[in-house]
């Protein structure tokens, strides 16, 4: 970007005019101008000015046609959503922190004050309202090293807001950066920071998940793993370390579940999957190097985490009913029956693709010798969908059993409605209501 040539984005003439009438210095910093140098897109804009911020904030949004602006007078900052698009402002301000406590002690302070208080050098990259780039503290440098440093010792850093550890890292996992030598070691020196009441569950959560959908999410975990930081956010994964694993594994619970979270796609859903899907193996582990029943346990204490973690109740049920159902599609034989494959679509619903991209990538993370099965499975299962009409659904309920058996609601009406799909499954009924309804009234000892 030339030195002073504009921005094509549509917020620096508004900014520009606001500024200009205010007569407010302003400029844009973080991670809007670090993207902006690295050509990855990045719709939220951070403005910083030399005071009077909320009166910046109410005129822009004047200006953009916004709603009014959320204030926040006590920390001089304040926010304008337009569109889609979430614009920050804030005064330059120093920050000073209770140990146990996010909550800061703001003062305003000098631009250059402002920027030491942020979290990594990258983000401290400013940009005036005519598109020239300032660099006052060497971001530009660490930006074309791809190198993550904080301004000031990362004790300090880290210590204001411990959270800033997670954030290096999925930063890391993000853009392809690497970590300057003393962080990690600083990391691990104060991961027992990172929780309620200096860092809220829900903004660990958050940065966990925007690990996961990052181009390397494996990265994530490892660096996570060396900083000492798994440990404390997810132990039932960190507990996978050093549990060994039979014929069809090269690697022990740990690095196999960092391998298969690698080669899912980026789906949130699908990658807490992948992240659980073992995590029942060190507590069924048996000496003959069996792990009876770790599906079923992992799917609980997938539920634990990530409740503990406060994801949603829909997330919550999707994941553990993936990690429940993780073996079932690895398992697949040709020899397989239809009915077969249509329990397996039936079972899995509406995350059965998820459940076949979980599959793939854990057959992918391990040493199975029959990989390419998995296309013929799908094949199957494509094929079984189609079906018209369908052998996934009965065409009678719960009323209809009622009414023909003259009985009321209880557990006999969900037998016989599970005996009737089996057999539909199965292509010992045809999937027709008048057939169904026809059977039942032909064998009264169903």
């Amino acid at each position: 970007m030339g030195q002073g040539q504009p921005v094509a984005d549509p917020v620096f003439p508004l900014l520009r005019r606001a500024s200009a009438e205010l007569g407010v210095k302003a400029w844009v910093v973080g991670g809007y101008v670090r993207d902006t140098l690295l050509g990855r897109p990045h719709p939220d804009v951070d403005v910083v000015t030399e005071g009077r911020s909320l009166e910046l904030a109410r005129r822009f949004a004047a200006l953009a046609g916004a709603r009014h602006p959320a204030l926040f007078p006590r920390f001089g900052t304040a926010q304008v959503t337009w569109g889609k698009r979430l614009v920050e402002f804030a005064s330059a301000r120093a920050e000073s922190y209770l140990p146990d406590s996010r909550k800061p002690d703001v003062r305003p302070a000098s631009l250059e004050e402002d920027l030491l208080r942020r979290d990594f050098t990258v983000n401290t990259l400013l940009m005036d309202l005519e598109g020239e780039v300032h660099d006052l503290l060497g971001g530009r440098a660490d930006l074309e090293a791809r190198l993550l440093r904080t301004p000031r010792p990362a004790e300090h850093t880290f210590s204001d807001d411990p959270l800033r550890m997670l954030r290096g890292i999925r930063l890391a996992a993000q853009l392809g950066f690497r970590l300057e030598a003393s962080l990690l070691p600083t990391m691990r020196r104060l991961r027992e920071r990172l929780g309620p009441p200096v860092v809220s569950v829900e903004r660990i959560a958050e940065e966990l998940r925007r690990m996961l959908v990052s181009e390397r999410p494996r990265l994530a975990l490892d660096l996570l793993d060396r900083a000492g930081l798994l440990e404390t956010v997810l132990p039932e994964v960190h507990a996978g370390h050093g549990v060994a694993q039979g014929r069809y594994h090269r690697w022990d619970v740990f690095w196999h579940t960092l391998e298969t979270v690698e080669r899912t796609p980026p789906d949130l859903v699908v990658r807490l999957a992948a992240l659980f899907h073992d995590v029942g193996k060190p507590r069924t582990a048996t000496p003959d190097g069996a792990f009876r029943g770790h599906a079923e346990v992992g799917a609980e204490m997938a539920r634990s985490a990530l409740v503990r973690l406060r994801f949603s109740n829909q997330e919550v049920d999707q994941v553990a009913e993936l990690v429940r159902l993780h073996l079932r599609p690895v398992f697949y034989q040709p020899d397989w029956s239809d009915g077969a494959v249509r329990r397996l679509a039936r079972d899995a619903g509406d995350l059965l693709w998820r459940l076949m991209a979980l599959a793939r990538a854990d057959i992918a993370a391990s040493d199975y010798p029959e990989g390419g099965k998995l296309d013929q499975l799908e094949a199957r299962l494509r094929a079984v969908q189609a079906e018209r009409p369908s052998r996934l659904r009965l065409p009678v309920d719960g009323r209809d059993i009622m009414q023909l058996r003259g009985i009321g609601p209880g557990p006999e009406v969900g037998r016989i409605k599970a005996s009737l799909l089996e057999m539909v499954l199965d292509e010992r009924l045809p999937p027709d209501r008048d057939a169904i309804l026809r059977y039942m009234c032909e064998h009264p000892e169903l």
